[in-house]
């Protein structure tokens, strides 16, 4: 029997409804917002007046919509399509996530719908 390398990633997050963009505070970084802001072809200002708000001194996050799986989300994550609109651009905090080769989501994700018999079920509140 063979083991798994450590760092194999053991994650789908196309197969996951968004529980990370869920986060109230998803932190940008100024390269975070020149980079949505190129993926926009808009200047930085403007990006990060339009997707970003200053949660306090330091902290800038993402601005958040209303979600019916999850009370809000992201404001890049398609609510229907359940993925993310600007994955190529996507802040660092959400290209390092979940750090590692496991996400606890997902393997809760994987557990239910395995005991629900149901491949697309999504807990929610």
């Amino acid at each position: 029997m063979s083991k798994d390398k450590p760092n194999k990633i053991r994650y789908d997050c196309s197969r996951c409804p968004g529980y990370c963009c869920t986060y109230p505070r998803i932190e940008v970084k100024g390269s975070d917002v020149k980079r949505l802001a190129k993926h926009f072809g808009i200047p930085k200002k403007e990006a990060e007046r339009r997707f970003t708000r200053l949660y306090e001194p330091g902290e800038r996050i993402l601005r958040h919509r209303k979600d019916d799986v999850f009370d809000s989300i992201c404001r890049f994550f398609d609510t229907e399509e359940r993925r993310c609109t600007v994955y190529p651009a996507r802040p660092q905090v959400c290209r390092d996530y979940p750090n590692g080769p496991r996400c606890g989501y997902y393997e809760f994700l994987k557990f239910e719908r395995k005991h629900q018999d149901d491949p697309d079920f999504v807990p929610s509140a």
